[in-house]
């Protein structure tokens, strides 16, 4: 089915009636021609209204990030069929809602806020079971930076997949009874914390872990290596959301992101070095294979250490561009994202380039506000 673009402010346009209902009952928004009979065919005004409950959540998930903006809901108003948030998953939003304020807060302290959001919606593929139908949609926000230290970039931007689930309810309406991130890679900014679960630290990782304190003196870079860093990152930044076509995309096997970092690095003048695919001290790439520290995040941190293309820095607001970031979410030892710096204000603050979960110059301290538990592993390139 062909994708349905919809697009929003930080305020639900009229179309959409209002925003969702705090509280036990369940909210509804106007569905237009949504029919949730079972066994029915979803028409493009139900696939249309199924969009903007998604740009619904989605915007409202966004708003409780931007400065000075009230996150109040009322609840809604209208009359004819509707699609309506579960009474659980509003009870869950009210929580997701709620952490990304306390997210904002976190971000005030390291002196950081948006001023302005914008959200838009494309529903990419409807999928039809009986009285449930899982909706496919592609979410690409941009916030603007507000001025507070006043060398901030612009604006960050993402895109973000996630999968809806709708299910019939009574009197003809759909109800919105999931939602869930379809990427593997960083959360986006706007994304709340998942339920905590118990992870196991695991044994200590080759990297050294860096501190995330701020601020920090900085460690300037020293230009002697050869390497281009302003290659590396308008690599980055030409390809953050349009992909190179040039390279095999991995987003359905494990992420793209090492993929990418791997790409703009090499854009800067790291020479490949060939031998087996397992091999973890070589580093290549050709029209049919490429070495698993190519795309791997901890093979990658095995060459690039081995190879002493890289030297750990012991904080991560020391990251200057060119240089590169990693993670792990769950502290088991393991590696699961790596981002490049492809900006660095003069006061300072580094911001992130990556794919898997496509981004662009996200703030190095709105990561460590999604991500406050992580372990981090920063390196001078």
């Amino acid at each position: 089915m062909k994708g349905i673009f919809v697009r929003s402010k930080m305020m639900l346009r009229a179309a959409v009636g209002s925003v969702l209902a705090v509280g036990a009952t369940a909210a509804l928004i106007p569905a237009f021609s949504a029919d949730a009979t079972p066994g029915r065919t979803v028409d493009s005004n139900t696939v249309e209204s199924f969009g903007r409950m998604a740009e619904a959540v989605l915007q409202d998930r966004t708003s409780a990030l931007v400065d000075n903006r009230s996150t109040g809901r009322k609840a809604p108003s209208g009359a004819g069929k509707k699609v309506r948030l579960s009474s659980g998953l509003v009870h869950s939003e009210d929580t997701a809602v709620s952490s990304l304020q306390d997210r904002k807060k976190l971000l005030a302290k390291l002196g950081e806020a948006y001023s302005a959001a914008d959200t838009k919606v494309v529903v990419d593929k409807t999928e039809v079971k009986g009285s449930r139908v899982t909706v496919e949609v592609t979410e690409s926000t941009t916030l603007t930076y507000k001025r507070v230290r006043g060398d901030e970039p612009t604006t960050t931007g993402f895109k973000a997949r996630h999968e809806l689930t709708f299910s019939a309810a009574k009197g003809g309406k759909w109800e919105l009874t999931g939602i869930q991130s379809a990427d593997r890679g960083l959360r986006a900014v706007n994304a709340p914390v998942p339920a905590a679960a118990t992870a196991d630290a695991g044994s200590t990782p080759n990297a050294a872990r860096a501190a995330t304190t701020w601020p920090v003196k900085a460690v300037p870079k020293k230009q002697t290596s050869g390497y281009n860093y302003a290659a590396m990152a308008a690599y980055a930044e030409k390809y953050w959301r349009n992909y190179n076509p040039e390279y095999r995309k991995f987003n359905s096997a494990g992420g793209d992101c090492t993929n990418f970092i791997s790409q703009a690095l090499k854009a800067g003048g790291w020479k490949p070095e060939a031998g087996k695919t397992s091999d973890y001290t070589k580093w290549w790439y050709d029209s049919s294979a490429q070495s698993d520290s190519w795309v791997g995040a901890n093979e990658w941190s095995w060459y690039a250490q081995n190879s002493k293309r890289v030297t750990s820095l012991s904080n991560v607001y020391q990251l200057e561009v060119g240089d590169i970031l990693q993670m792990d979410f769950d502290r088991d030892g393991s590696k699961d994202h790596s981002m490049i710096t492809t900006y660095r204000s003069r006061v300072g603050m580094p911001y992130l380039t990556y794919h898997s979960t496509n981004t662009f110059r996200k703030s190095m301290a709105s990561i460590i506000a999604s991500y406050p538990d992580a372990n981090y592993y920063a390196y001078r390139t």
